[in-house]
């Protein structure tokens, strides 16, 4: 039987954290990737570029691995009842519940992260705590058959880590030798404990307005709980 494999998109999606983990989880044999939203209407990712789910929540069969990314459009999901509900209730059966960056946001809305360890994009981390969840800084982070990436390219390692899990250590690396992820990046600005102090400041001068938004937006969802 398939394996079922299960990414939401929606408008603003962050388009790498949700094609990175897909290239990877999708190449495991067996296994069937499902693009999943409200409709099978095309929707816009954070960047423009166009994504045709084809699975709704209403067809939906029940998901061995739930992944929820993040991106732009997290805000509007964090108080979304239908993308919650429909969370919740797939979480209730899968074997793994998974998300990359800010997606990890809309699992604590979901009510999913409480008591449990877990990570996001760093610009983000602190927003963690309010649904409950307990903090780590770390790229992929487990707690039982919960997976979470940090931000956007740490999709990709938490997809080869879940992969592990799913198929075994040699068949993941053989995945990672066919993909051929090697990453040699030019610059160790990658990590804000690594990156020019300059260059930290900067990104949180130019996220600060979207960090307030969503603070304002985790701490009313977090209330309903």
């Amino acid at each position: 039987m398939a394996l079922q494999i299960g990414f939401l998109v929606f408008p603003g999606v962050q388009q790498l954290d949700l094609t990175g983990p897909y290239d990877v989880l999708a190449s495991i044999p067996e296994a069937r990737a499902r693009l999943v939203w409200k409709t099978r209407e095309p929707v816009l990712s954070s960047n423009g570029l166009a994504f045709t789910p084809d699975t709704t929540f209403d067809d939906c069969p029940p998901l061995d691995v739930i992944c929820v990314p993040g991106g732009s459009g997290v805000g509007k999901l964090i108080p979304d009842d239908a993308t919650l509900g429909f969370l919740r209730a797939q979480a209730q059966t899968a074997r793994y519940l998974t998300s990359v960056c800010t997606g990890a946001l809309v699992l604590g809305a979901a009510g999913l992260l409480r008591g449990k360890r877990a990570t996001t994009h760093w610009r983000y981390h602190e927003l963690l705590a309010p649904f409950g969840a307990i903090p780590v800084q770390d790229r992929v982070v487990r707690d039982g058959n919960l997976f979470t990436g940090g931000g956007v390219t740490a999709g990709i390692d938490f997809a080869f880590t879940l992969a592990a899990e799913l198929i075994g250590a040699d068949a993941a690396q053989a995945l990672q030798l066919q993909l051929e992820y090697a990453p040699a990046p030019p610059f160790e600005a990658g990590d804000p404990a690594t990156a020019p102090r300059a260059i930290v400041d900067q990104l949180r001068a130019q996220t600060a307005a979207t960090f307030a938004e969503r603070e304002k937006i985790v701490a009313t969802a977090a209330a309903r709980l």
